[in-house]
């Protein structure tokens, strides 16, 4: 094996190249991780999300049978509103009795 005169020049170009080399491998390694951060990001997105959903949903229905409550006692309100109070119907009563007796129907 013949020595060989090493100038600057050479060294300079191996030292370019070994840098090169290395540049190119951080470069595809910090790709790589860039590129897992990002598929674990989405992943966390996307069950954030789902999970999301389950929550709207669930609200969404609750928020149905709320309405279909509210719903209900207004019916009930309505009807209620048709129906003389009771003291009122046994004051009616009270009354058509003591007319009964003045007229000799009871």
């Amino acid at each position: 094996m013949a020595n060989k005169k090493i100038t600057l020049e050479n060294l300079a170009k191996k030292i370019d190249k070994g840098f090169e080399k290395a540049e190119k491998y951080t470069d595809k390694k910090n790709d790589e991780k860039i590129d897992r951060l990002a598929l674990a990001i989405k992943k966390g997105f996307d069950e954030n999300t789902k999970q999301h959903q389950k929550l709207f949903d669930r609200l969404d229905k609750h928020g149905e049978r709320l309405s279909n409550l509210e719903q209900g006692q207004e019916d009930i309100k309505l009807k209620l509103d048709q129906v003389a109070y009771k003291f009122e119907v046994q004051e009616l009563d009270r009354r058509l009795k003591k007319i009964e007796a003045k007229l000799g129907l009871s």
